[in-house]
């Protein structure tokens, strides 16, 4: 069985940091790219980082280049990314997600609230 586990959110204030955290089971994890998700209120979820299998070949969607990172630890079986000079704009649930096996696996998002 699959599972993806997110952790690490919360609310900050503009301009302040969060690590978010996702902890994945029942594939081989360093076989694996992982991204990561968001999706505000209202809107659809948009993909926002991608890592490659070894995290040699890193992508960021536009509007978080230069603000957030986006790492793996392949022996802790897990994926990161770090937030850096939150905007309010930035408020959503944030999901990781694979493909294994053929198929997608998301997990349950956690929330990232940016308000003064």
């Amino acid at each position: 069985q699959v599972q993806l586990v997110e952790s690490g959110g919360g609310s900050v204030q503009p301009g302040g940091s969060l690590r978010l955290s996702c902890t994945v089971s029942g594939i081989t994890f360093s076989e694996y790219a992982m991204h990561w998700y968001r999706q505000a209120p209202g809107k659809e979820r948009e993909w926002a980082a991608t890592i490659s299998s070894t995290g040699e070949r890193i992508d960021y969607e536009d509007s978080v280049k230069g603000r957030f990172t986006i790492s793996r630890d392949n022996a802790k079986d897990t994926v990161y990314l770090h937030l850096n000079g939150l905007k309010p704009e930035d408020t959503a649930v944030y999901y990781c997600r694979t493909t294994a096996y053929g198929r997608t696996y998301w997990g349950q998002g956690t929330q990232v609230t940016v308000s003064t």
